[in-house]
């Protein structure tokens, strides 16, 4: 937002550094900053998550869980290092729901999704 009396010189800072802000988002990402697992598309630098191409709106903590899941593909994640990796300390109750929020999410882009199986007793893995 510009006030009307806004003098030559900051309009065009606040232009160059518009321009600046398109090129950087234009930039190819490193390697390691995006994950792909088949349709998942993880951009760590973003924090953005796409299935299929769909964007998926997830809350920070949902990222950092499906991230962590998605890495390592067929291998069991118990709770409390899905808790390590999103940064967070709560009850296990309350990770179940984290996981039944992704899952909704992900199924409103694609009601086939099942990618994140529930292993009993021990926590959840992404589908190799």
């Amino acid at each position: 937002y510009l006030t009307k009396d806004v003098s030559l010189p900051h309009l065009l800072a606040r232009i160059s550094a518009l321009f600046r802000r398109m090129d950087a988002l234009r930039e190819p990402r490193a390697a390691e900053e995006v994950l792909e697992r088949g349709h998942l598309r993880l951009d760590a630098k973003r924090l953005t998550a796409a299935w299929k191409e769909k964007p998926i709106e997830l809350t920070l903590t949902e990222f950092w869980m499906v991230h962590t899941l998605a890495k390592f593909p067929g291998h069991v994640k118990d709770r409390e290092s899905l808790m390590r990796e999103a940064s967070l300390v709560v009850d296990e109750g309350t990770i179940t729901s984290h996981v039944k929020r992704i899952r909704k999410k992900f199924a409103a882009a694609d009601a086939s999704f099942g990618q994140i199986e529930t292993v009993y007793g021990m926590g959840y893995r992404w589908k190799a």
